[in-house]
Parts: C-alpha cells; structure tokens; sequence
C-alpha cells in the first residue's frame, strides 16, 4: 500500500490529489485545489506552504510527485510557477518526504496515452481511471494524474528493477 499525493502546481491555483495504491489497484482518496489570494507573491507562497503542509498532515502521504516547471512564453510567470513548485517541495520534504517530478509530457502520456492531450482528454481519463462519479476541476485532475503517473513509473521501474526498486519505489507488486 502506498497513499500518493500529486501536485499541480500554481501561485494562485495549486491543484492535489491523493491516491491509495494497493496492488494494481488505485484508489481516490480526495483532491482539490489550494487558492491563494492577495497581490503578494510571499503571501501566497505562504498559503501553499501552508495548505500543502496541511494536506500531508491530513492524509500522511508516503510518496509525494509534482509537475516540473517548463519554460512558458512569459519568463515572469515561469519564475512565479517555479517559486509555487519551490513551497510545495519544501513543505514535502519537511515532513520527510521524497520528491519526484514529472513533465506535462511524461503525465499526459501515463494518463492518456499522449503527451500532446487536452486538459480535458486528462479528466476524463483520470475520472475512467479512478473510477469517480464525475470529472473533477481541471487543476485537481491534473493533480491526480501527477499521482497516477508517479504510480505507473513506479510499477515500471519495480517490474525492472525488481527488490532494490521495490524498496526505493514502495510495495506495488
């Protein structure tokens, strides 16, 4: 068993999700997204801190991945999602956890298929997936797919790897 937080990060917008992996089997524990406000970039760096830190106190992840940053048209917004992914990470290994990150590509391949899909192409496979009743909002879907991704490159290295990827990646045979 391993509960997986993903994150999707963002300086006003950062998505969760948490899945419980026992086996081949993946489990929705919650998502949702950590909103920030005010004009500040401390301020709402502290509310992801903050928020993020409460979420792993709440669900005791044992494995945490997030998005990696990629360089976007305005350098100005690439600097505020990279300080954003930089709170989440520091309250993820406060808590002692390891970080893994993955690129949009790598994610939208391990959820859908592609690396080239739609926000839209990703909730609804992360709906088929986790087997949930409705889509959920896109920041949160993204979120869930960073966890689904961190699950499926995790069952690939374990089958690789085989015992010493087991203990470095968790328990998913």
């Amino acid at each position: 068993m391993a509960i997986i937080l993903g994150i999707d990060p963002g300086s006003r917008l950062t998505g969760y999700g948490i899945i419980d992996c026992q086996g081949r089997t993946q489990k929705y524990l919650g998502s949702g997204c950590i909103r920030t406000s005010g004009d500040d970039l401390a301020s709402r760096l502290q509310q992801i801190f903050t928020g993020v830190s409460e979420i792993i106190r709440q669900y005791q992840p044992e494995q945490f991945a997030i998005e990696r940053v990629f360089m976007a048209k305005n350098a100005d917004s690439a600097l505020k999602l990279g300080q954003a992914r930089g709170a989440a990470i520091v309250a993820a290994t406060n808590s002692g956890l390891s970080v893994a990150e993955y690129s949009a590509t790598q994610i939208k391949q391990a959820v859908v298929g592609t690396g080239r899909a739609q926000k839209t192409q990703v909730q609804h496979m992360i709906t088929q997936i986790l087997k949930l009743p409705a889509a959920p909002q896109a920041d949160a879907a993204d979120a869930l797919s960073v966890a689904v991704c961190h699950y499926h490159t995790c069952q690939s290295l374990v089958a690789m790897g085989g015992s010493a990827a087991k203990r470095t990646y968790g328990r998913y045979k």
